[in-house]
């Protein structure tokens, strides 16, 4: 359902991890070229799962546990999927030659958890409402 917050929370991380990836690299070369999340397969891996779920999460709206738990493995995704950038950008010898400039597209996962988290937030605060109107009757 559209009208409620945490769709339109998960939209926007939707647009994080689903859309923008494509538009922003990761990094760029010394050489010039950017870098691109496609060019190593395990970020496609795993940007492509952290879509997956959040579109599943987008459709599951009726079923609101199984959405506050699948946003939840998506957090946990885009922690390791942001584990795995400070990893390569700190641990790489001789980093001036190879990566000049770190890109707009290393900070894409945590924006993406932080409007996951505002969207468990509106869940939880829903399933309370639903919760207590059930307990009045």
């Amino acid at each position: 359902m559209i009208q409620r917050i945490q769709t339109i929370y998960l939209i926007v991380a939707f647009l994080l991890v689903g859309v923008l990836p494509f538009v922003f690299p990761l990094w760029t070369l010394s050489d010039g070229k950017d870098y691109f999340f496609m060019q190593n397969q395990i970020y496609a891996i795993l940007f492509g799962l952290n879509t997956a779920i959040t579109v599943y999460s987008i459709i599951s709206f009726k079923k609101r546990q199984t959405q506050f738990v699948a946003n939840r493995l998506n957090i946990v995704l885009n922690l390791i999927l942001l584990g795995l950038f400070v990893y390569h950008s700190l641990n790489l010898p001789g980093e001036a030659v190879t990566v000049s400039e770190k890109g707009i597209g290393m900070f894409l996962p945590v924006l993406a958890i932080v409007f996951l988290v505002l969207a468990n937030k509106a869940i939880k605060k829903d399933e309370d409402l639903v919760k207590s109107v059930d307990r009045l009757r």
